[in-house]
C-alpha cells in the first residue's frame, strides 16, 4: 500500500473517530462501507485509492476521512488487542503453513492463527461499523456479510495483463511476476477455504465482480461510487 494512503489517511481518520458529531451514518447512504477481494494485479490498491478520493467528494463539509486498510490493518487489530506488532508476520494473507503454525503454538511463540484471525475479523467489524472505509483482503466480504451497509466487489482479469501490472508496480521480471501471482491467488484462494469455508471465486459473495482487463481503474471506482452515492439510496 502507498505509504501515504497507509499512514497519513489512517492518521485523519482515528483522530476523525474521536468526534462523533461528524457521524458518517447520518448521511443518508445505504452503503457506508466497501470491501475489496482481488486477483494479485488486478489493480486492488490503486482502486481503493481512486475509490477513497471519489467517495470523499460525494460528503459534505466536514465529513469523516474515506479510508483503506489493507496490511495496516493486521497491526491495527494488534493494537486493539494489545498484542505486540513482531506478531504480524504470523498473519500473512497467505497465512503460515499448519505445520510451522502449531509448532510455534507449542512453542509459545505467537497464539495459533484462529486466535489472530478472530482479533483480525472483530477489528474489520469495528472499522466497517464506523463507516467510511475500504477494506482489502483478509475475508472482509465474508466477515462483514451481514451488513447490508457494506458494499462488496471482486476485482479479476487474465493472467496475462495481471502479471503485466505486477511487472510494472514491483519491478519484477515476467517470471517474477507469474510466480507472485500464482502465489498471491492461491494464498488468497487458501485463506477464504480455511478460516471460512468460502470459495473466493464465488460470485455470490460480493454485489460487483468487475473484470480491469475491460474496465480501468478509473471507471471501476467511478462505477463503484455511484452506485453508493446518496442519490443511489434513494432512487
Amino acid at each position: 500500500m502507498n505509504s501515504t494512503i497507509g499512514v497519513d489517511k489512517c492518521l485523519s481518520f482515528i483522530n476523525a473517530e474521536l468526534h462523533p458529531g461528524l457521524a458518517p451514518h447520518d448521511l443518508g447512504r445505504r452503503f457506508t462501507a466497501v470491501t475489496i477481494s482481488r486477483q494479485a494485479g488486478s489493480g486492488g490498491h490503486d482502486l481503493a485509492a481512486r475509490l477513497s478520493e471519489l467517495l470523499q467528494t460525494q460528503e459534505p463539509q466536514p465529513s469523516w476521512p474515506w479510508t483503506v486498510f489493507d496490511r495496516d490493518l493486521v497491526e491495527k487489530a494488534l493494537e486493539d488487542h494489545n498484542l505486540p506488532k513482531r506478531l504480524a508476520r504470523f498473519l500473512p494473507e497467505d497465512h503460515v503453513s499448519e505445520i510451522t503454525d502449531t509448532m510455534d503454538e507449542l512453542f509459545g511463540l505467537h497464539p495459533p492463527s484462529w486466535v489472530l484471525i478472530r482479533q483480525t475479523s472483530e477489528t474489520i467489524l469495528r472499522l466497517a461499523k464506523v463507516g467510511h472505509v475500504i477494506l482489502i483482503g483478509r475475508g472482509a466480504n465474508v466477515v462483514t456479510s451481514r451488513f447490508p451497509e457494506v458494499f462488496h466487489v471482486r476485482l479479476v482479469g487474465s493472467l496475462a495483463q495481471r502479471v503485466k501490472r505486477l511487472q510494472i508496480r514491483n519491478h519484477l521480471s515476467r517470471d517474477a511476476a507469474l510466480k507472485l501471482a500464482e502465489r498471491e491467488d492461491l494464498a488468497r484462494q487458501r485463506y477464504l477455504k480455511q478460516f471460512f469455508s468460502k470459495s473466493i471465486d464465488d460470485p455470490l459473495l460480493y454485489h460487483l465482480v468487475i473484470n480491469t482487463d475491460v474496465l480501468s481503474i478509473e471507471d471501476a471506482a467511478k462505477l463503484i461510487a455511484l452506485e453508493m452515492s446518496p442519490k443511489a439510496a434513494v432512487t
